[in-house]
């Protein structure tokens, strides 16, 4: 799931640097990118969420706990 994660990501923001901590139960994401620059941290997350939200539905990622940050 991570690749597949990281693949949804970078084809949308190509300059993120992701990575990950824990396991499919308890996924942790950071996601690191000089488009969140001047960008408020809930809208960062609206914007990350929105691009995994196919994933959500289907059920494939069920939970995940986010971390974004600017390059």
């Amino acid at each position: 799931m991570e690749d597949i994660i990281k693949k949804i990501i970078l084809e949308n923001i190509p300059d993120a640097i992701c990575s990950f901590e824990g396991d499919s139960c308890n996924l942790r994401l950071i996601v690191i990118s000089s488009v969140f620059t001047e960008m408020p941290l809930i809208d960062q997350h609206k914007k990350i969420m929105k691009l995994l939200e196919g994933k959500f539905q289907s059920g494939d990622l069920h939970a995940l706990s986010l971390e974004t940050r600017t390059s």
